[in-house]
């Protein structure tokens, strides 16, 4: 039985391996029967795990999750590079031998990327070059030489090394800011270390306050999950600021009030009841975003 169509909130999926994150947004859909979704943070179709989707008015706050800090479980072979950085990609070269690297070396070329690095993306990425996602123009037999950009490592652990001659794979925890690519960590460790590399296996843990716990597989129709509440989910994204009656009724036409936010944006509620996303202006605030009206 599908859920309230006008329904709003946020499901946290455990995607499968081979299906894109679109994919699995239209499966979400069909299986809901709500319109309008949409998802927070694109996984490859080899990844699997954390995909957030927001359902109904939800999707107007995917564009915040995006910016969340993320958690990964990936596995890196040593000893092949290829041209898409993971195990989809044609080689580029013949393997390496790098069953002599030990787990103190890699180690060591790992800590070098932890904090802040200057990271150039993998070409096969969906990053835009003049309107056109890399991977298209990639795809076309372009030669795409995409600009570094700054991310941030707080967690880089090397969890186990097991040789499969000619390579080493090496299975890794990664804490870092949303916008790191672990395929191009992946490329560049095997840079590091003389053998090629590229990513074998992705699993995403987290993303900013949503993990696994929270995750469902792709809805049943029968026995549709409950969402996560608008209420529920700003709380943990956001300050939050309660008003009264007066101040929520000029929310509710977009007007701005008196009463100063503590941040841009603060969710604000009313009797427990989220109403819209505020930003401090002049001497009191002004409307983001209204969810009410």
């Amino acid at each position: 039985m599908a859920i309230d169509p006008t329904a709003s909130g946020l499901l946290v999926i455990d995607k499968p391996a081979g299906l894109t994150s679109q994919q699995v947004v239209s499966r979400v859909k069909r299986a809901l029967g709500v319109r309008k979704a949409g998802h927070a943070g694109t996984l490859d179709p080899m990844a699997t795990g954390v995909l957030v989707v927001g359902i109904g008015r939800a999707t107007r706050l995917l564009g915040y999750l995006l910016g969340q800090d993320k958690q990964y479980r990936a596995t890196i072979r040593l000893g092949m590079a290829t041209v898409t950085d993971d195990a989809e990609g044609d080689p580029i070269t013949a393997p390496t031998d790098a069953t002599g690297l030990d787990a103190a070396r890699i180690a060591q070329a790992m800590s070098g990327y932890l904090g802040e690095i200057s990271q150039v993306p993998s070409a096969v990425s969906a990053v835009k070059v003049d309107g056109k996602r890399a991977y298209a123009r990639v795809r076309a037999g372009e030669d795409v030489q995409l600009k570094a950009r700054q991310v941030r490592l707080s967690r880089f652990d090397l969890l186990a090394c097991r040789k499969s001659p000619p390579f080493t794979d090496v299975d890794v925890l990664v804490d870092c800011s949303s916008g790191t690519y672990i395929r191009a960590l992946a490329r560049d460790i095997g840079n590091d270390l003389g053998v090629g590399g590229h990513l074998r296996a992705l699993r995403r843990t987290q993303v900013g306050a949503f993990g696994l716990a929270a995750a469902t597989g792709i809805p049943d129709p029968a026995s549709p999950p409950a969402l996560i509440s608008l209420e529920e989910c700003t709380r943990w994204l956001f300050d939050t600021l309660d008003v009264d009656a007066e101040a929520a009724a000029d929310i509710r036409y977009g007007r701005a009030i008196g009463v100063r936010v503590p941040a841009d944006p603060t969710a604000v509620f009313s009797d427990g009841s989220f109403l819209a996303l505020y930003r401090p202006a002049g001497g009191g605030s002004a409307p983001v975003a209204v969810f009410v009206g």
